[in-house]
């Protein structure tokens, strides 16, 4: 029988406007690289949310939208009921432009200039730009360094934790006990926490997302946001579009009024609430056939690399399609690799100093099996090349 949905057959991007294929020069200085970059996927997005986008375009009319209306409230409401067996309170529910937009309204409604705003290390470059751009001082725990995190949390400027969950880099999933401890050190210390969960619908078998809503009640409550976007999982960023829970009444209405006048942005895009429904009432077999598939492509990553670079020692994150690849046991560096694999592989895969870790790079692998094949073999090829002009053979 044959698969029901096609993610070998390559889908040409070129010639689309696309930051990936056609904007590869802005960030490596060359055009007609192979990219393995931004986090989006190759893959068109579910057949059902294309058939609903097609049916809006149909009707020809595109004024004027509201997002608060049942269709949307209930979709997002069914999501989470049947993917992480959470109910949420829809009146909880907000919009926005962005999930960084909305990481901005809410550090600007939570912080002041110079404020301290707590982050995970490796750091998702996104994180990064929204608060330095602030002015508010970005403070780095590693991933899993507890008494980091409490040292920073307690520190009394202080004010926001801005968790990514699951992790981007590295596609780790926090636990259920994990998160609540974060939530218990973030009221002990009147910290506020912003949960970025985007990547939350690509984690992959043997591990459980626990959205933020569940342990902030579990904890006792506290400032908190959790933002998110079907985007991600189902590949529409273009269309822009995001949503967020916020807890206090006041700081949702707080927000509200910002989005609504400070910014101008009552009116969301008609095609991305037409995606989100579709998405989170139709879409999750599609979503499970691509997080398959995905999970196939890592796996072929970890063989390759166990087989030629197999004092890396690497397993595939535990959600994502972002391959987070710790080469530091293979004595590389770092801008010798990028040369190679740009001059000589002409492939254009992340470094990890972009995410404030020197030695790792990132690699996309939300794409055809064949392309994730050229890369993998690029990479392995680029590193065995770069270890031999480090040691001068």
């Amino acid at each position: 029988m044959a698969a029901l949905y096609d993610f070998d057959t390559a889908i040409d991007r070129r010639g689309t406007w696309c930051v990936q294929w056609d904007g590869v020069a802005d960030r490596f200085g060359v055009d007609g690289l192979l990219p393995f970059t931004i986090s989006d996927m190759d893959f068109a997005t579910a057949p059902e949310v294309l058939a609903a986008l097609r049916d809006r375009l149909d009707h020809g009319v595109f004024g004027y939208t509201t997002w608060q209306q049942d269709d949307f409230r209930s979709a997002v409401a069914h999501w989470y009921a049947t993917r992480y067996g959470t109910e949420i309170d829809t009146g909880q529910l907000v919009y926005g432009p962005s999930v960084l937009n909305q990481l901005s309204q809410l550090l600007q409604m939570w912080t002041a200039e110079g404020d301290g705003v707590v982050v995970h290390t490796p750091t998702y470059d996104g994180f990064r730009k929204a608060i330095t751009g602030l002015g508010r001082e970005l403070r780095g725990v590693p991933v899993g360094d507890e008494e980091a995190l409490v040292r920073e949390l307690a520190r009394p400027d202080a004010k926001v934790l801005v968790l990514c969950s699951p992790h981007n880099p590295t596609g780790r999933v926090w636990t259920g006990d994990e998160l609540t401890r974060m939530a218990e050190l973030a009221e002990r210390y009147g910290v506020a926490v912003i949960s970025d969960e985007i990547h939350a619908d690509f984690v992959h078998e043997g591990h459980v997302h626990v959205p933020w809503t569940r342990v902030a009640g579990e904890a006792g409550g506290g400032r908190w946001a959790l933002i998110s976007s079907g985007s991600k999982a189902f590949n529409f960023p273009a269309l822009t579009g995001s949503y967020g829970l916020i807890g206090d009444p006041a700081d949702r209405a707080e927000y509200l009024r910002r989005m609504e006048t400070a910014e101008g942005l009552a009116s969301p895009a008609v095609l991305s609430l037409t995606a989100h429904i579709a998405a989170y009432r139709e879409g999750g077999p599609w979503l499970d056939a691509v997080r398959a598939y995905v999970a196939g492509n890592l796996g072929h990553v970890a063989e390759r690399l166990a087989a030629d670079l197999p004092e890396l020692g690497w397993e595939p994150p535990q959600a994502g399609y972002l391959a987070w690849i710790d080469l530091r046991a293979a004595g590389v560096d770092d801008a010798e690799l990028q040369r190679v694999l740009v001059e000589r592989e002409r492939v254009a895969i992340m470094g990890g100093a972009v995410y404030g870790a020197p030695g790792f790079v990132r690699l996309n692998v939300g794409c055809p099996r064949a392309k994730v094949e050229r890369g993998v073999e690029a990479l392995i090829r680029a590193v065995k090349a770069a270890q031999s002009s480090t040691s001068g053979v």
